[in-house]
């Protein structure tokens, strides 16, 4: 069976695995989390800022509920709200950077999902 992706960065057996277990317990997740299962990423683009995105907390509650009961270890992580009351010039000049900061993401950071 092929490792998990986020496997290959948290279930090392080594310096650096220790150290990336060290970062996110430090966030007070136990040690059994990173026992072999999935680490999915649920990217949010909620903010205070941006009341068209109100319901975005709420929502990711939900599927982090949906992650866990399916047996993964869910991690919220933040993506660039534009809202357009909020942004001057408009938000049109800004629409391409949230694309770029998840597919950044999603090669930097070793999810499973």
């Amino acid at each position: 069976m092929k490792k998990l992706r986020s496997q290959e960065w948290y279930g090392r057996r080594d310096r650096e695995g220790f150290m990336y277990r060290s970062w996110m317990k430090n966030q007070g997740w136990p040690h059994d989390l990173f026992d072999g299962r999935p680490i999915i990423g649920i990217c949010n683009t909620w903010s205070e800022l941006t009341p068209c995105n109100a319901h975005f907390r709420e929502i990711a509650e939900f599927v982090k509920r949906g992650v866990w009961e399916a047996g993964g270890f869910p991690l919220e992580f933040p993506v660039m709200s534009l809202g357009e009351p909020s942004f001057v010039p408009r938000p049109c000049c800004f629409e391409t950077l949230p694309v770029w900061m998840l597919k950044s993401l999603s090669e930097a950071i070793l999810l499973t999902g």
